[in-house]
């Protein structure tokens, strides 16, 4: 019944997302809850709000290190801004990086993205609702917005916060009265299960989940010729970018060199330009300690002799000589110190500025599911195949492409949904990657097909992931000549369970859509006349048949069994009477629950065929099928499915060991033919849909 409802629940969730539930202009309400509705009714009964799916309680801080039975969560309360403070803010004027200040807990990442947040205040008013406060209509509940993996959500919470001795142990502000930032750390701990699943990180996951866009970091030891452009072009396109200073040992963190950068620490870089500087073009790039203090004091620094050189007009254009920890330097020297540049691209809803140039986003939402659609890498040629598919068609080639070499520039994020919630049950971040192929010409514009193991093991790919690798998103940016690709996201090995969504931002427009089968049903009818079954098939029947000359479900399964169990070529534990009913429930034309002659010599000739079927597909000659094996044994007997429905046959017919015997392979097949028939009878004007009442719905549902 689970599987049932969850597959139902999906199902809502696709129509939802269909009415466009999930965009930021209409989150999801997180587990249901309504901040307006709820807010109202703690008003009105003069209540502070208590949230019931995230208790003020140890389950809430952690699993593991900040467990029930750790020393950490000793002495800790759970205590209301109204309670710590005289005078608690939510938002003093304007949000600025001094409000984040780390606490007790490894997730810097998080507060290094919170700080960036706070310089792009279009992004972090989206975030952050900035009509929240402790004065007016104050009732205990905030709300807070996160981008998850293709939707925007919408978290509600109480404002309880984790404190010991009268302070907060987690985030909070240098001046100790404003909150923001500790409320919206609970939320997110709230959303990824609690506080410890927060532990550890990268930078690029809380841009992403502030902001929707797509993040990818450049290494700068290994940076190709057009990073200077690619830097340049994401500043045109009000992209979020960072860069960092790696550091060799944990006392580097935060020292300051002697040309005053510092290890260790997030800066924002905002701006890239040329100049010309004694006869010749100098690349510059500008970058911002979001301390507001303590800058570069080399070349091109704010009071560096280089700028006596410029011409007046780049001076006024470019030059700042505040110390406001806005500084230029060379794109070389840079290129030397720092060790990393990260760069959120915005997705083109995050951006009303008409002025900026937009990325084209295409997304869509998939899963690997054991025995079915996890097939695992190109190292796994019998099952790399049944991965989930995507086509995208690359039309326009860039404005202006690098080395007068034409291409199409995209870049393709894979990331993994809901890892960090699962820490709790001991699991953790799954192997992923993706591959590219282009597509060949026979197969150019096709959408309903699955391409197969052949076409996989005849050609090689034109373009991968850089690497198979346990982050959240794998994500790397590719140039191609305009055509039609194909591309496969997949763990590393099979049958590993997983839930992703894949995005593509390209400069120009292009198509991106799931290649899959259609849904269809080819099987042959097969008719007989009462005249076409010899006397031998008719003698057997009246024997089997008794005195009414019909067969019930009991003496079917009777029947099958005897005959089945004689066979050592195939597999099974015999044939349950659910079966036989579905199988009586499938050719029975009088309603009476039973068998005439006709219609179980039709039965017979099925049984013969499906073997037929079985036992050509069975290559290791084991009496059984994989489930390999079964997904290609379905379209032989005659129907088309898709791979959300290749995961529910073997969800519920497949053994532990993902091996299907007869009997299920012939109840799945049956079952199928009977809710084809059942559909095309209802389905009277064949549109593709029947509307049916709850009676008709149930007197279908329990055949």
């Amino acid at each position: 019944m689970t599987a049932m409802a969850g597959i139902a629940s999906k199902l809502q969730h696709d129509r939802e997302k269909a009415q466009g539930i999930g965009t930021n202009s209409q989150a999801v309400k997180y587990l249901g809850q309504d901040y307006e509705a709820l807010r109202g009714n703690c008003l009105e009964s003069g209540r502070l709000f208590e949230d019931d799916t995230f208790e003020a309680e140890v389950s809430s801080l952690g699993f593991k290190d900040l467990g029930r039975n750790s020393s950490k969560v000793r002495g800790v309360t759970w205590e209301r801004p109204t309670e710590l403070s005289r005078n608690p803010q939510f938002i003093l004027q304007d949000a600025t990086r001094t409000d984040i200040c780390q606490g007790a807990l490894g997730d810097c990442w998080l507060l290094a993205a919170i700080a960036s947040l706070t310089l792009n205040k279009k992004v972090l008013s989206r975030v952050v609702p900035s009509d929240q406060s402790f004065e007016q209509g104050y009732a205990g509940i905030f709300h807070f917005e996160f981008w998850q993996f293709g939707e925007w959500v919408d978290v509600v919470i109480d404002d309880r916060l984790p404190t010991r001795d009268g302070e907060l142990l987690f985030v909070h502000s240098a001046n100790g009265s404003e909150f923001w930032s500790a409320l919206l750390e609970k939320a997110y701990a709230k959303l990824n299960g609690c506080y410890e699943a927060l532990s550890g990180g990268s930078t690029t996951e809380g841009f992403e989940d502030f902001t929707g866009g797509i993040a990818e970091i450049h290494d700068l030891k290994q940076a190709g010729p057009g990073l200077f452009k690619i830097i340049k072009k994401a500043l045109n396109r009000g992209s979020l970018l960072g860069c960092s200073i790696d550091i060799t040992s944990s006392s580097d963190s935060e020292a300051i060199t002697s040309q005053k950068l510092v290890k260790g620490h997030a800066y924002s870089l905002t701006g890239a330009d040329h100049v010309e500087y004694r006869g010749e073009m100098v690349k510059l790039i500008r970058v911002r300690n979001p301390w507001g203090q303590v800058e570069w004091t080399g070349a091109w620094s704010d009071r560096s002799s280089e700028w006596q050189y410029v011409s007046s007009e780049d001076q006024s254009r470019l030059k700042n000589a505040s110390e406001d920890g806005e500084f230029w330097m060379s794109f070389s020297d840079w290129m030397d110190h720092y060790s990393r540049v990260e760069i959120c691209n915005l997705t083109p809803d995050a951006l009303d500025d008409d002025e900026v140039e937009k990325w084209s986003l295409s997304k869509f939402e998939g899963n690997w599911r054991r025995g079915s659609t996890a097939g695992g890498c190109r190292n796994f040629p019998n099952s790399f195949w049944q991965n989930p598919q995507f086509v995208i068609k690359l039309d326009e080639e860039d404005d202006d492409p690098d080395d007068n070499e034409a291409g199409c520039t995209f870049i393709v994020g894979l990331i993994q949904k809901n890892r960090r919630k699962m820490r709790k049950m001991g699991e953790d971040m799954q192997t992923i990657g993706f591959a590219i192929y282009e597509v060949p010409e026979e197969y150019a514009g096709r959408r309903q097909v699955h391409l197969n193991k052949s076409f996989f093991l005849r050609n090689a790919s034109k373009a991968r992931s850089e690497t198979f690798i346990n982050l959240r998103e794998v994500c790397n940016r590719f140039s191609l000549p305009p055509g039609e690709y194909l591309i496969l996201p997949s763990t590393f090995e099979p049958n590993k369970n997983g839930d992703f969504a894949i995005r593509v931002f390209s400069e120009k427009h292009v198509d991106f859509e799931e290649l899959d089968d259609p849904i269809d049903c080819h099987v042959e009818e097969i008719h007989f006349d009462e005249d076409d079954i010899d006397d031998r098939f008719q003698n057997l029947f009246g024997q089997l048949a008794g005195h009414d000359s019909e067969i019930s479900a009991f003496e079917l399964q009777r029947i099958l069994n005897k005959v089945v169990t004689k066979r050592s070529d195939v597999k099974t534990d015999g044939f349950s009477l659910a079966t036989c009913r579905n199988m009586i429930n499938l050719l029975d034309k009088d309603g009476s629950g039973k068998l005439g002659l006709i219609e179980f010599k039709i039965l017979w000739t099925k049984i013969q065929k499906y073997l037929d079927y079985y036992k050509n597909r069975d290559a290791d000659d084991s009496g059984c099928m994989s489930s390999a094996e079964m997904r290609v044994a379905v379209e032989d007997a005659g129907f088309s499915l898709n791979n959300p429905l290749h995961q529910i046959l073997v969800a519920r017919y497949s053994e532990p060991n993902l091996s299907i015997d007869f009997d299920n392979f012939v109840c799945c097949l049956v079952r199928l033919e009977s809710l084809f028939k059942t559909f095309k009878t209802l389905d009277k004007d064949g549109s593709g849909t029947v509307e049916l009442n709850l009676f008709e719905w149930l007197s279908v549902a329990m055949l």
